[in-house]
């Protein structure tokens, strides 16, 4: 089967063949319509992950998030049939997204409606579910409720996680305020922001709205992370700041957090704020009420562009750059 590949850390991407996977037990054997691509795509082509060995070998057929119809079941799987449409998370380790065929776990897999086009699916797993997480586990706060009476800031808010995180910030009853470049302020005010800051201007840099807000939770989808004096400012005093991009420093810098929140009880000063590293494990749940919020109108997959198969070098690219709007998405 045709796939696109790289021989190693820094390669380029190439088309070449492979064998169609057979699947095992526990897994389906799904055509690829379509396939999102996330930063962890290039990042592991750079090698960022090689210490926790991935990808496991090379040639490695990049991309994680994929959605099409099963055309196979592994020995003993239950609960799908052949011709189902499907959206999948794949392990990174094995890749497997950009090929014609790919072997999907079960665990990692739902069936998607008819109304729910392959595109849209696409863009589920990796930046819906960490944009749902990062509310739900990170924060605590229960999707969808209307309960929460609190103030939510969404960073970096028209990037893939950003544009989820939005809208589910907002199905929680939250006050929400997002920042983004000025271009996507009037999308990001669609998607349910309360207020918007262009994050170019020294206001929206201070992360500080028009009414001097605090907030009791900020989701950092950008990928670089200010001092935390910069959030300090503008948290309440249990307010927590979820890093959905953590480096070393972020956990370095969490836990230096928790140490002068000990100092000050200690010495009974003001402690203001947490930061949370967000980590990522995918689970079918989390991707089956996404597709149900989906479904019901209540969420959508923002497009920045649709790429076939022989453009993916200039997918990749835009990926790499940083600076789309919503998902980019490669079709086969």
């Amino acid at each position: 089967m045709p796939v696109i590949q790289y021989a190693k850390f820094g390669g380029d991407l190439e088309s070449g063949h492979a064998p169609v996977p057979s699947p095992g037990p526990g897994e389906l054997l799904v055509k690829v319509q379509a396939a999102s691509l996330n930063p962890v795509d290039w990042k592991i082509q750079q090698g960022k992950y090689k210490t926790l060995n991935i990808p496991a070998q090379f040639p490695y057929i990049p991309c994680s998030d994929i959605s099409g119809e099963v055309v196979s079941l592994g020995p003993g799987v239950t609960g799908f049939s052949v011709g189902d449409k499907v959206v999948s998370c794949l392990d990174h380790k094995r890749g497997g997204g950009l090929a014609k065929y790919a072997s999907a776990e079960v665990r990692f897999t739902t069936r998607i409606p008819s109304q729910i086009s392959p595109i849209e699916a696409a863009g589920l797993p990796i930046a819906g579910l960490t944009a749902l997480y990062s509310l739900q586990e990170a924060a605590g706060i229960a999707i969808p409720s209307k309960d929460f009476q609190g103030t939510i800031l969404v960073t970096a808010a028209s990037g893939g996680v950003g544009t989820y995180a939005v809208q589910l910030a907002k199905l929680t009853g939250a006050h929400v305020v997002a920042t983004c470049g000025s271009r996507n302020i009037d999308l990001i005010k669609s998607l349910g922001a309360d207020e918007v800051l262009d994050y170019k201007t020294p206001q929206g840099a201070k992360l500080q709205t028009s009414s001097c807000s605090k907030f009791d939770v900020i989701i950092h989808c950008a990928y670089h992370r200010p001092p935390w004096s910069t959030f300090e400012h503008v948290l309440t005093r249990k307010g927590i700041v979820v890093d959905i991009t953590p480096a070393s420093e972020s956990t370095t810098s969490s836990l230096k957090r928790k140490f002068d929140k000990a100092v000050k009880l200690i010495t009974r000063q003001e402690a203001i704020g947490s930061l949370v590293p967000f980590y990522l494990t995918p689970h079918t749940s989390g991707i089956e009420a996404l597709v149900d919020m989906m479904q019901k109108g209540k969420l959508k997959t923002i497009i920045d562009s649709v790429h076939p198969i022989s453009n993916v070098t200039a997918a990749w690219f835009k990926c790499t750059e940083g600076h789309a709007t919503g998902k980019i998405v490669v079709t086969l």
